[in-house]
């Protein structure tokens, strides 16, 4: 958390900063710019005009004049705000871009696993070599039925652990994936060898629709508040979940089962026993 569709929804915020000149940066604490420095950060951004803002998976790239690039990744508890340069920041601001129309774009992160990089497009490959290593991205590129039968034939992992492996499909994390297996009525535990061709067809069809409903709906903030847009408002798809965060309940979709948590790579699933034989 946040997953794609909260990414995507961020990245489309940040959409209302392209053309915006950058005119200074500070840094509050080294943590969040690990990979480099906060001057290497400070002075990659500093003067330069935003021109694109792209997703891959979970990982945010602002495209900049010259060769700059500035890869966010909000892992845990990152946000990333858009708020006016003048007014107080909030607690954990650990990255401040002010802008030359005076607002600011902000990185809070509470737990401070999220990360700010600044880089020369020439050097992507060695400061940020996972974008290289992401599967299709569901929303960018689109996830054809071969692919998939193709990436699980003859596999004896399973589903769920199939579905965060970002190699495979990038951005589908916890929450989604339990949904996009109860969308497709096909359980997290199963083996993905032993999906035939007619659960594939179900399967990519419920990761281009769940993704995307999540997306229209802005993503999806849970008890703790943490994600929320560029604008401070949270996500409205956690009153949509089917299955995930819901063990005990009365599963939403065929109303006779309980949802039951199993734990699949050290990560809670939630699936419908009734719905996901």
């Amino acid at each position: 958390m946040p997953e794609l569709p909260e990414v995507e929804t961020v990245r489309r915020g940040l959409n209302t900063v392209v053309g915006r000149r950058i005119v200074s940066a500070t840094v509050g604490r080294d943590r969040v710019v690990r990979r480099t420095s906060a001057q290497t950060l400070i002075d990659g951004v500093t003067g330069v005009e935003i021109t694109a803002v792209q997703r891959r998976g979970k990982y945010l790239v602002i495209h900049t004049t010259g060769d700059q690039r500035v890869m966010i990744h909000l892992r845990m508890s990152g946000q990333v705000l858009i708020t006016a340069a003048d007014s107080a920041p909030p607690a954990h601001t650990h990255v401040r871009m002010t802008l030359d129309d005076r607002r600011e774009i902000r990185f809070v992160d509470p737990r401070t696993f999220g990360e700010v990089v600044a880089y020369r497009v020439r050097d992507e490959p060695e400061v940020v070599p996972e974008l290289i290593r992401l599967g299709p991205d569901p929303l960018v590129d689109g996830i054809a039925t071969k692919y998939v039968v193709a990436a699980f034939a003859g596999r004896r992992r399973r589903l769920k652990d199939a579905l965060l492996d970002q190699s495979v499909i990038a951005g589908i994390g916890n929450i989604y994936g339990d949904e996009i297996c109860h969308a497709a009525r096909i359980s997290p535990l199963r083996p993905v060898g032993s999906v035939n061709r007619r659960g594939v067809v179900r399967l990519t069809d419920a990761i281009h629709r769940v993704l995307a409903d999540a997306v229209a709906a802005g993503g999806s903030t849970l008890g703790d508040a943490q994600y929320v847009g560029v604008d401070g408002a949270a996500g409205t798809f956690q009153n949509h979940h089917r299955v995930y965060g819901r063990t005990g309940l009365r599963c939403r979709t065929c109303g006779r089962g309980l949802i039951r948590r199993t734990v699949v790579s050290q990560r809670s699933t939630h699936h419908c026993p009734v719905c996901q034989r």
